[in-house]
């Protein structure tokens, strides 16, 4: 297990257009070959938007995106005629696939806080495609085939415990709240990185695959091939 504290993410961002990001991952600028990429997952980015601000019309190809707001609501735009907002407890599925041009803003009144994860697919090319899952419930895993990944989103109330899943790679981001696991307290924005679970050759505990909430928490879950 690898843990990657929130106070260790690159900043990025424009504070004079209000907006605020912090990468997990090597992102534009701050070049790290040592954190490409963790599986399939290459981005990992926590972005804040004041009122009225946002990215403007950007491209994306070979790319798997999913977006997870946390607070206020994102308007989305893109080159395929979709235009939605999306709000807490909604997931979305941009994929980029051979090319695709999007926006994306606050056009609310309170600011915007949400997280957004790239995945590289298997095969790039094809099809752009877009959806979107509202109020997705609690455990109901969404499925990115193209990449070989499923996301879990666990609310926990305190003291409660989920289990891992089995899998070559987990990536585990709190949103909100405090968890421990395997020993290590993990807060907002943290993130735990873990290979080899499943694995016949790597035996382990079952316990050790679970996440205990010290507080009311929010995670989102990556299960990678």
């Amino acid at each position: 297990m690898d843990v990657r504290r929130a106070g260790t993410r690159y900043p990025g961002g424009d504070a004079s257009a209000g907006i605020s990001s912090r990468h997990a991952f090597s992102f534009g600028p701050h070049y790290d070959p040592g954190n490409l990429r963790f599986g399939p997952l290459i981005a990992c980015n926590e972005e804040r938007l004041a009122p009225g601000a946002g990215f403007d019309e950007h491209p994306h190809s070979h790319t798997e995106i999913v977006t997870w707001v946390v607070e206020g609501e994102l308007t989305h735009r893109d080159s395929a005629g979709h235009a939605t907002v999306i709000r807490p407890g909604d997931v979305q599925h941009l994929s980029a696939a051979a090319g695709v041009r999007h926006v994306e803003r606050n056009d609310g009144a309170v600011p915007l806080t949400f997280v957004q994860m790239w995945l590289a697919p298997r095969t790039p090319g094809g099809t752009p495609s877009y959806e979107v899952i509202p109020g997705i419930a609690d455990s109901t895993p969404y499925a990115l085939p193209a990449a070989g990944a499923m996301l879990h989103v666990r609310r926990l109330a305190p003291g409660a415990r989920t289990a891992l899943p089995e899998a070559p790679h987990v990536y585990v981001h709190v949103v909100r709240g405090d968890v421990r696991l395997r020993g290590a307290h993990l807060h907002p924005g943290d993130a735990a990185r873990l290979t080899g679970a499943g694995d016949p050759g790597i035996p382990e505990d079952p316990i050790h695959r679970e996440t205990v909430a010290e507080t009311a928490a929010e995670l989102l879950v990556w299960e990678m091939a």
